[in-house]
């Protein structure tokens, strides 16, 4: 059962470091269009509420990755996620 658990973290571990931002987001269950880009920026300014949506545990490339989705296709932005503001 401990073989099982390792190699399942390390598959999860390997999948979430070659993700892109979509990817990410979808694996945290993070729409993007749900926030303004100033509230996303204002999450990653803050390891507590990076850690509270699990954000915190990623590698700062993959941070970096989220951010840059997030706050492209946030509510406010040129191209939202979803349509309708």
């Amino acid at each position: 059962m401990n073989l099982f658990k390792l190699l399942l973290l390390l598959f999860i571990t390997v999948t979430l470091s070659f993700a892109d931002g979509k990817d990410l987001a979808k694996s945290l269950k993070l729409d993007p269009s749900s926030k303004a880009i100033k509230q996303w920026e204002k999450i990653f300014e803050s390891s507590e509420k990076m850690g509270k949506i699990g954000i915190d545990k990623l590698s700062d490339a993959d941070k970096a990755e989220l951010k840059k989705y997030l706050t492209s296709h946030a509510a406010d932005s040129d191209h939202p996620a979803a349509a309708g503001i």
